[in-house]
Parts: structure tokens; sequence; C-alpha cells
């Protein structure tokens, strides 16, 4: 099974990105499964029904999220009947949405987990405690772990925490993409983060004029999503009838001009 993972979409020019890309990656990389963090898709904060509209239609098969999920509250009512978009499962029980779905692919079940780190973020429990949990009771032949966190030794640490238990665990969130993408020895793909889809001429997606002046003066700023120079960013993992990862490959190709 082959599974191609894409970063964090960051508002229209990541989707518009992302569209236009989708031709190329699905000849390049042939996957049987899309999985799109699609938590900044809408306005660069994030999600609704109708950006995760446009991104099934770009052909996301699974969309997980982060964050940012309950930004817009008409998505409240979505996430509850719309099963393959996931919010974070280590937070509040009662909140709208679920924290993992499975699916069938490729004659396999994959379940697909979301996690948001405890560090430096608002959780209701240990993304450990809670993945712990979920792999005790879920029915699937393989697993990927989105694990949006922001420190990178949280997310080293999951990798080890999980290795030989999951296909992969895939890191999101700080939009940066990093160069330790390797199969651990018990056979779990990792990185830290894939990165993000939308403008490299950004301070992270975000207009760089309007990021500085936050920095800068301390001061509250709408932000504006940048619109040149737009890149795709994640990772493909082939998976194996074990249950593990053969291997992994970051993507990181700057999306074609919109047609």
């Amino acid at each position: 099974m082959r599974v191609l993972f894409i970063g964090d979409v960051v508002g229209s020019p990541g989707r518009r990105g992302l569209r236009e890309a989708m031709p190329g990656l699905r000849e390049r990389h042939a996957p049987d499964l899309i999985v799109v963090n699609g938590e900044n898709s809408a306005g660069g904060v994030g999600i609704t029904e109708r950006t995760a509209g446009d991104l099934f239609e770009t052909g996301a098969g699974v969309i997980t999220t982060g964050n940012h999920v309950y930004r817009h509250r008409e998505a409240y009512d979505f996430l509850e009947r719309e099963q393959l978009v996931i919010r974070p499962a280590n937070y509040p029980q009662g909140n709208p949405g679920r924290g993992y779905v499975v699916v069938e692919v490729a004659g396999m079940k994959l379940g697909v987990i979301n996690l948001s780190g405890g560090v430096n973020l608002r959780v209701a429990r240990s993304p450990f405690d809670a993945v712990d949990a979920i792999l005790d009771r879920i029915e699937a032949d393989a697993v990927l772990v989105d694990f949006h966190a922001e420190v990178s030794s949280e997310k080293v640490a999951m990798g080890w925490h999980l290795d030989g238990r999951v296909a992969a665990v895939l890191g999101t969130h700080t939009h940066v993409p990093t160069a330790d993408g390797r199969v651990l020895p018990g056979g779990t793909a990792f990185i830290s983060d894939v990165g993000m889809t939308g403008s490299r001429a950004s301070v992270l997606g975000v207009k760089p004029e309007l990021a500085l002046r936050a920095l800068i003066t301390n001061m509250p700023t709408r932000f504006e999503s940048a619109e040149e120079d737009v890149w795709v960013m994640g990772a493909v993992v082939e998976i194996n009838q074990r249950g593990l990862a053969d291997s992994i490959e970051p993507v990181l190709e700057p999306a074609p001009p919109a047609s």
C-alpha cells in the first residue's frame, strides 16, 4: 500500500496549488490513498465544510486537522457528520468530531489517527496515553499517525514510542519540512515535520509584512495567506502486508501555475 500524505494546506493558495499539482503527484507516486492535513485550509486558519470539499474533490481520501480545527463554528456540525475528517484524538471526548478513522485501502484496513502534541498546545490528555488506548481497540491492519505538535523533541519521542506498532508517524503543525525522514528500526516510518502546502514567499504561509508587523509591534494583526511561489510538501510511505513501512520519501515540489 502506498500512502501520499500532504502537509498543512494553507488557505486558498494552498488548495489551488494542491489541485494543480495533483495530476503530477498521482502519476509519479501512484498512491492508493491520499491523506491531507486541512486544518489551515480556510483562510489560513481552520477548516470548513467548503474547504474540506475542495480537498476531497482534489483527491483526499482522509483529512486530518490540528489545533485550529474549531476556529470556525460552522464546522462543528460538519465534523460530527463527516467521518473522513478527523480531529486530534486527545481533545475532550465530548468535542465535535472523532480522533481516528479506519478505511479500506488496497485490500487492507488502514487506521488514520490524529493527535495533538501536549507541549505548548492545549489538550485533554497525553497524546502517548491517548494513542495507546486507541491502538488497544482499533481494528486495522496498519495505522498511520498525524502528530500535530509544536516541538520536535515530542515528535521524535512519539516516533520511538510507536516504533514497530504503527506504519508511520508523520509530524505536522510547524510548517517547516525536516530532514530526518527515515524508517525506524522497528519498521515505523517517521519524520518530525512534512512541511506545508502553501507559499514559500511567506512566514509559514502568511504574508511576510503581516507576520513581521505582528512580531515587531506585538499588536493584533489580521493574517492573510501569501500567494506567490506555492509548494506542495508531504511524504510518501510504502506500507507492507505486515502493517509496517518499507520506505518513506519526502515530497517537496513547486506547484504548477494555474491552468
